[in-house]
């Protein structure tokens, strides 16, 4: 099956509408008084960027199995958009914190990290995840080389499993939503280790 027409466009626009309604919702809320996120619009604004920012890397460690899958070769060209939204996205959720849930604030930061650990865990999710976005590029794999550059974007499992430890302390009881992510990532953890498993095997064979 060839790539549809227009696929790469409106894959950026859909991935796009989130972050749009998020900055509405909040400028709305903020400045006019409104209830787009409820009562405590800028807590809801981070959990929503945060959750979107979890959606997003499903999505980018879903490329390769469904292309695998189906067959359509031409998704993994794609598999780079969705991982600079995901870094995107976990940017924008981490900068509502900082810039208006503490407002630049050093000493409430240190005072949430001892009270709230998982803002620490989250923060090194988002971490990992910046030289992954920084090496996107062609010219990187060139520059790193592809052995190179291959271990170096496997920190994006670790940074997946940060952020669904960020996600299931932060909401404490109500656990539904992080268990879903944890068993997304766990089939497409277990895809991949079964398609390693199976090439050794060949190997071997």
């Amino acid at each position: 099956m060839r790539e549809p027409r227009g696929f790469g466009a409106a894959l950026i626009l859909a991935s796009l509408i989130p972050a749009t309604y998020a900055v509405y919702g909040l400028a709305s809320d903020i400045l006019r008084g409104t209830r787009v996120f409820g009562s405590n619009p800028i807590k809801e604004a981070e959990h929503f960027l945060g959750e979107w920012t979890l959606r997003f890397l499903v999505l980018t460690l879903a490329i390769t199995p469904v292309r695998q899958l189906f067959k359509w070769n031409w998704l993994a060209r794609h598999r780079r958009t969705l991982g600079l939204f995901s870094f995107a996205y976990g940017l924008m959720h981490w900068l509502v914190y900082i810039l208006l849930d503490i407002q630049l604030d050093p000493s409430d930061m240190v005072a949430d990290i001892i009270k709230r650990p998982y803002i620490l865990v989250g923060s090194l999710s988002l971490l990992l995840m910046l030289p992954l976005a920084l090496t996107s590029r062609k010219a990187m794999i060139a520059r790193l080389g592809g052995k190179n550059w291959n271990r170096l974007h496997k920190l994006v499992y670790v940074s997946a499993v940060l952020g669904v430890i960020h996600f299931w302390m932060s909401v404490k009881a109500d656990i539904g939503e992080p268990l879903i992510f944890a068993g997304c990532f766990a089939v497409l953890f277990a895809h991949r280790l079964w398609k390693w498993r199976a090439a050794r095997a060949a190997a071997a064979a």
